[in-house]
C-alpha cells in the first residue's frame, strides 16, 4: 500500500494541501494528496515521468483548469484560505504565486526592461522612476544586472537560455509574489547555467516559498529542505530531504532513489 507522511514540526505552512484529487478527462493524475508546504524553504518534488510532479505543481496556483477538460478536487490552502473557493479569484492567485516553466519563455517582441517591467504595467503602474527601481532591483536579484544593464533595450529573446530563464524568475518576481513554483527550471540549461539557477533558487528561498519539480535527483538533493516522492499520482513520502534521501521509510522510495526504477 502507499503510504503518506505529513510533516509533523509545528512551524507555519505557505500551502496546505487537503485530499487533492486531479484529472485530464477521465484521466485520474492525481490521488488523495494531503501535505504541508513550509513557508521559506525549498520543497523539490521528484518522482518518474507521468507521475503527476508538473499537475501537482500547477494545482498550486490554479494553472491546471486552464487546461480544456482538466478538473480538481480536494483543497489547496494558501496562507489558510481555499485558493479553489468560488470567490477567489484564480488571477489574484496567479499573482501571489509566481510559475516558471521548463523552457525560458521571455516575451520575444519585448526588451529585456519591459520583460520584468510588464506585469506592473499591466496592473497600472506608470511611474517610470518605481518601474526603474523594481527593474534594477529584480535584475540584481537573479544576478543579471551587471550583465544586461547596458543593453536593456534589447530583446529579451536575444540573451543565453540560461539568461533568459533568470529574467523570467526576474519577471515573476516584479510583482511581488509570495510564493515561487518551478517546473524543471534547468532542464534545458547547460550545466554552467543550471548552477547559477540553482544557487538563485537558494537564495530565493530567504524571503519565498519554492516549489520545484525536478527530475534530476542530485539537484532536488542539493537546493531542496523538503522533498516529496511521487509514483503513478499517489504521495509515496514527504519529509526532509537529507532523511528522505538517506533514511527513507517507504520501500519504494528507496528503490527509487538508488535507481533501482525510474
Amino acid at each position: 500500500m502507499v503510504m503518506q507522511h505529513k510533516l509533523e514540526t509545528k512551524t507555519l505552512y505557505e500551502f496546505e494541501v487537503e485530499e487533492l484529487n486531479a484529472w485530464f478527462g477521465s484521466k485520474q493524475v492525481l490521488k488523495n494528496i494531503n501535505m504541508k508546504i513550509k513557508e521559506r524553504a525549498v520543497t523539490a518534488i521528484i518522482g518518474p515521468s507521468g507521475c503527476g510532479k508538473t499537475t501537482l505543481l500547477r494545482c498550486l496556483n490554479r494553472m491546471h483548469e486552464t487546461i480544456p477538460n482538466a478538473r480538481v478536487s480536494g483543497k489547496v490552502l494558501f496562507n489558510g484560505v481555499n485558493i479553489y473557493d468560488r470567490a477567489v479569484d484564480p488571477v489574484q492567485i496567479r499573482r501571489k504565486i509566481g510559475m516558471i516553466f521548463q523552457k525560458p519563455n521571455p516575451f520575444p517582441m519585448m526588451s529585456i526592461y519591459d520583460n520584468v517591467a510588464v506585469g506592473l504595467k499591466l496592473n497600472g503602474v506608470k511611474d517610470r522612476k518605481k518601474l526603474d527601481v523594481v527593474v534594477e532591483k529584480c535584475l540584481r536579484m537573479v544576478g543579471l544586472w551587471e550583465e544586461v544593464k547596458e543593453e536593456l533595450s534589447k530583446s529579451g529573446a536575444s540573451l543565453s537560455g540560461g539568461q533568459q530563464q533568470r529574467l523570467c524568475i526576474a519577471r515573476a518576481l516584479a510583482v511581488e509574489p509570495e510564493a515561487i513554483l518551478m517546473d524543471e527550471p534547468t532542464s534545458a540549461l547547460d550545466p554552467i547555467s543550471a548552477a547559477k539557477i540553482e544557487m538563485l533558487i537558494r537564495n530565493l528561498a530567504k524571503d519565498y516559498t519554492v516549489v520545484i519539480v525536478t527530475h534530476n535527483m542530485q539537484q532536488a538533493a542539493r537546493v531542496s529542505d523538503y522533498t516529496a516522492f511521487l509514483y503513478l499520482g499517489e504521495l509515496v513520502e514527504y519529509g526532509p530531504t537529507k532523511q528522505i534521501f538517506e533514511k527513507p521509510r517507504n520501500e519504494l522510495t528507496e528503490k527509487y532513489i538508488t535507481g533501482a526504477f525510474g
